[in-house]
């Protein structure tokens, strides 16, 4: 039988904190908690936020610095946000002069430069009729509002991050915050499996922006500076799989980065789910990480008219003072999307091996639908191919749940951008393929309006959270709004502004939704932890259930000791920079197989020839 992908650990971290053990969730339906969840979502995000220093944090300093809100100076000032304004200058019908050091003389000057030398360290320069100049500026920026992570959390601190862009750094302490949460030892994983039989999906969508990365390399000529030899390559959209393999895992097994715009990480996860499938792998670990709170890359977003900007945000309303913490408004009035910052990874393997390690299982992600959009006017705007991927995931799901109660037992995690858009199109899409395969009212969430839109981790903001939902019950409500828009579609969709309590057990699948620039559509189907486990005991032999049963008591010891590590301290990123490094003379070569230092089992080289 085809092997199940299984989600058997999932970490990371967004606006509202960590996401193993759904802490990160816990935050966002933190009002409907009972208290002693309330308390340990709080620990989780004091410790995080202290991130090792003496900080004396209450409840609403920890409430205030998550979640969408004023983007703090660290990332740059919204009041006083540097450009550079060319300027025209004159000399009144006479020659422009100035003095100029020598060392500051451009290589080649003006044409109509004429330099004269005043002393040993300075020159006259006269410009003719006048000169163009770029000047310094300062200006207050029109958006004030991002999805940043917990004010006081850095991620480059717990690890050797030295010269790293800030979406790497996310990328490598989501990686290592995963493979924990499984309760498992990475070294005896190794030694189970053949090398070749691991894989790593994991991608950026616009790649590392910052200074450090090719942000830093297009803009160093521009700005007077020098390029450095690490911003062309940290740069590259792939670095987020590259170095998972190379610091974290030790992977020599297949890796590959999808960019799909917004929905990257769901055909990073389509990879996986076909490796497993088809057996190419055993284990995938999938994700992304992007930082794109950088005002000249939000620039482009509002150039397009597609961020909420305060002018927006005061006119829906009506006031003088721009509400930050509703900014991103999903199915309601609103005026655009909040950009956001997040890394997300999954720890993805096949029943049989899930089985055998003893693994906590969280859920499954069977199958993830693919579908570009066809011809269209605008390269940016929607177009038919959400449709297909919707659809066919809730064919997928509807086969799935047909002995748990059918698609009324699953929900729908919007793609939900908060843009006029989006909440006509997704809601049209998602309403009449409900409608069509019968379903009353489908609960309906959408996240980004508290963490706002991280690009190309987009959707594993969503996966995570339904993660969630499958644990706690709770369906986060669209709590940023107080209303639906009239021009949403919702005949037979349930969305609501509150927190909606389920019995437990309630929910068996879910639809998570991404839609991505260019005609990037994605949609996974989710399966819970439930369901799995009802379906691996009718699949396995009682045998081999008793004694994955025996295992699993083990691995849940492991999962809280690292949980109870969490509630206390921030632990060093899984960094493994500096080890002895394995060269081609290492290696012991046959026809057959090749054998790798430091790795149990060897790499076969045998392989089926398909013609």
């Amino acid at each position: 039988m085809t092997a199940l992908p299984l989600i058997i650990g999932f970490g990371g971290i967004n606006a509202a904190g960590r996401s193993s053990f759904n802490h990160g969730y816990m935050r966002m339906v933190y009002d409907s908690l009972p208290g002693a969840q309330k308390t340990e979502c709080m620990q989780s995000l004091s410790v995080l936020m202290q991130n090792g220093e003496n900080k004396s944090l209450n409840e609403r300093d920890i409430l205030d610095g998550t979640l969408i809100r004023t983007i703090q100076p660290s990332y740059f000032d919204i009041t006083r946000v540097h450009t550079q304004k060319k300027v025209q200058l004159s000399g009144n019908n006479q020659p422009l002069q100035f003095i100029i050091s020598k060392k500051d003389m451009p290589v080649s000057p003006p044409a109509d430069w004429t330099v004269k030398p005043i002393s040993e360290q300075e020159l006259l320069v006269s410009c003719g009729a006048g000169a163009s100049f770029l000047v310094d500026e300062y200006q207050p920026y029109p958006v004030g509002a991002a999805g940043q992570i917990p004010t006081g959390f850095d991620p480059g601190a717990t690890y050797a991050s030295r010269n790293h862009p800030r979406g790497l750094q996310l990328a490598i302490y989501a990686a290592s915050d995963a493979i924990r949460s499984t309760g498992l030892d990475w070294d005896h994983i190794q030694s189970l499996l053949p090398p070749e039989q691991i894989s790593v999906y994991a991608s950026s969508a616009m790649g590392q922006l910052d200074d450090y990365g090719s942000g830093g390399m297009l803009r160093s000529g521009l700005m007077g500076k020098r390029v450095s030899s690490k911003q062309c390559p940290m740069g590259f959209a792939d670095m987020p799989a590259d170095f998972i393999n190379a610091y974290v895992l030790g992977n020599v097994g297949t890796t590959g980065s999808m960019v799909a715009a917004c929905a990257s990480l769901l055909y990073n996860m389509k990879l996986a789910v076909q490796d497993i499938q088809s057996g190419r792998a055993q284990l995938c670990i999938v994700g992304g990480g992007e930082a794109p709170i950088l005002h000249d890359v939000m620039e482009g977003y509002r150039s397009m008219s597609a961020l909420a900007d305060d002018e927006g945000l005061k006119k829906l309303d009506g006031s003088d003072t721009p509400n930050h913490r509703r900014a991103c408004r999903p199915f309601s009035d609103n005026c655009g999307f909040t950009i956001a910052e997040s890394g997300q990874f999954f720890i993805l393997c096949s029943d049989q091996l899930a089985l055998k390690l003893g693994a906590h299982i969280y859920g499954a992600v069977p199958s993830v639908f693919v579908n570009a959009d066809g011809i269209k006017r605008s390269i940016s705007a929607p177009g038919v191919g959400n449709y297909l991927t919707v659809g066919r995931a809730l064919n997928n799901l509807q086969q799935a749940l047909e002995s748990y109660g059918g698609l009324e037992r699953s929900f729908a995690m919007a793609h939900g951008t908060g843009t006029p858009q989006n909440r006509v199109t997704e809601s049209h899409i998602l309403d009449g393929l409900a409608g069509e395969f019968n379903i009353q009212q489908w609960p309906t969430a959408a996240i980004k309006c508290f963490v706002g839109h991280s690009i190309g981790a987009a959707s594993g903001d969503q996966l995570a959270a339904a993660l969630g939902v499958f644990e706690q019950n709770i369906l986060p409500g669209i709590t940023t709004v107080d209303h639906f828009a009239d021009d949403v579609y919702r005949d037979h969709l349930f969305m609501s502004s509150e927190h909606t309590a389920y019995e437990k057990g309630h929910f068996h699948g879910a639809l998570i939704n991404s839609k991505g620039f260019g005609g990037n559509n994605a949609s996974a189907a989710m399966l819970s932890g439930d369901w799995c486990r009802h379906y691996l005991q009718g699949k396995h032999s009682a045998d081999d259930w008793k004694q994955y049963q025996n295992q699993l008591e083990k691995t849940h010891i492991q999962q809280l000791t690292y949980k109870d590590q969490l509630l206390t301290e921030v632990p060093q990123s899984i960094y493994r920079f500096g080890e002895p490094t394995v060269a081609g003379y290492d290696l012991k070569l046959s026809d057959q197989k090749i054998e790798l230092p430091g790795y149990q089992k060897s790499v076969s080289l045998k392989t089926e020839f398909p013609y």
